[in-house]
């Protein structure tokens, strides 16, 4: 289509000038120096053309002439843009290989083409990534002074780039990973603290925080971050449930007193309070603290839906019970009644309540349960050992001496097991 319409407009301007210069008769005269020169007009107006065209040639061509040496040093300076911008992703491509040595040198070569290059326009973007592929190739090859020197470049860089400061970020992020990978869990969190806050929320960011809160014996931070994270789905829900037990147990673990043990326990959410693997451990933390009576408090809300745990939390609550009977209750004894059945199939179970009822001094019952227990393989030896201790001093009370003494037998011998 657009040919037909050059045709087209080459044929009008064919047939114009055929018409308006076929015919024409004007005549030219050129006066100089005395001479007088006659041209026909057609003559002189394709001259004129030829002429402006040749003087027009003349200017470009001694314009390029001129111009040569700019060019020349454009082309030179484009080169070694290329050459360096090639050498960066060479640096990349072999850190992502492993080939850590290697990335090092070519982001360096990178860094050196950038820096020897004057018409080359500063790009502090550029240095920066460039720093960040050489630390980090220095991290896997464990030189720590060099790699430091470079993460210290590349923040200082990062500053100078236009916003929003990604290199700056990605520096302190990579700063922040290195010092995990070395346990300095100070510097790392020292790092992660000086991002900006949305910055911070990210998953990356987050994660790292995880490791370092951890790494420095920070259980409860180590939850609020682990809650973060599976809040934006940085954990499929069984790793985050399991997770944020595991978090939840440590913190509770490391208290010293019942008043610390308190304190924890009331900043856990009520999800984590909700958990009987969670509240079975602070319980037992409580009891090992001397406050048993505040340990089965925390218990019982659990307790009383018992029927509906899997077996591993029904174990865990019924450990829990047997750590914390001493002083029980009269109004436990509704609930030990409900579960008493049920009891007789499940070890542990067994003998929580069948200590649960010793305590309470109910020992018809509580000699059923603790038999069943002790003599129960499902049960390991340190529990099986409980149940025959307590099932012999019930005898010892009762003035039953041999069926003491045979008890007494069975709890050293499960004890060797």
């Amino acid at each position: 289509m657009r040919t037909i319409v050059w045709m087209l407009v080459l044929a009008v301007v064919a047939v114009v000038t055929a018409t308006g210069l076929g015919n024409n008769d004007g005549v030219v005269t050129i006066y100089w120096l005395g001479w007088r020169t006659d041209l026909s007009l057609n003559l002189f107006l394709l001259a004129m053309v030829v002429i402006c065209l040749a003087v027009y040639s003349l200017i470009r061509g001694l314009d390029g002439l001129l111009d040569l040496p700019e060019r020349a040093r454009l082309w030179r300076t484009t080169q070694r843009d290329r050459a360096a911008q090639s050498a960066l992703r060479e640096a990349l491509a072999l850190y992502l290989a492993g080939r850590f040595t290697r990335a090092h040198k070519a982001a360096q070569r990178a860094v050196v083409i950038q820096a020897d290059t004057p018409d080359l326009q500063p790009d502090a973007e550029f240095t920066a990534l460039a720093h960040l592929l050489s630390a980090g190739s220095l991290h896997r090859l464990q030189d720590r002074s060099r790699r430091d020197e470079h993460l210290q470049r590349a923040l200082d860089i990062g500053r100078l780039t236009r916003k929003p400061r990604a290199t700056e970020e990605g520096a302190r992020l990579l700063a922040a990973e290195c010092a995990i990978d070395d346990h300095d869990a100070p510097r790392a969190l020292k790092d992660l603290a000086e991002l900006p806050p949305g910055v911070a929320r990210r998953v990356q960011a987050l994660r790292l925080k995880l490791n370092a809160a951890r790494l420095a014996r920070q259980p409860m931070e180590a939850l609020r971050t682990a809650r973060l994270l599976a809040k934006h789905q940085g954990f499929t829900p069984v790793a985050a449930q399991g997770l944020l037990r595991t978090l939840a147990s440590e913190a509770l673990s490391t208290s010293r007193d019942a008043d610390q043990l308190r304190q924890q326990w009331s900043q856990l959410d009520t999800q984590d309070r909700a958990d009987p693997l969670v509240a079975s451990r602070a319980s037992i933390r409580m009891a090992e603290l001397g406050a048993p009576e505040e340990a089965r408090r925390w218990l019982a809300p659990l307790w009383d839906d018992i029927a509906r745990c899997t077996p591993e939390a029904c174990d865990a609550m019924a450990n829990a019970l047997s750590h914390s009977v001493a002083g029980l209750e009269a109004e436990w004894l509704p609930r030990l009644d409900k579960v008493s059945t049920t009891a007789l199939r499940t070890p542990s179970l067994a003998l929580a309540v069948g200590l649960a009822l010793a305590e309470r001094q109910l020992w018809g019952k509580a000699r059923t349960l603790l038999l069943s227990a002790a003599n129960d393989t499902r049960l390991d030896g340190p529990r099986r050992r409980q149940a025959w201790i307590t099932l012999a001093r019930l005898a010892e009370q009762e003035q039953r001496t041999e069926e003491a003494a045979r008890y007494w037998r069975s709890a050293a011998m499960a004890g060797e097991r």
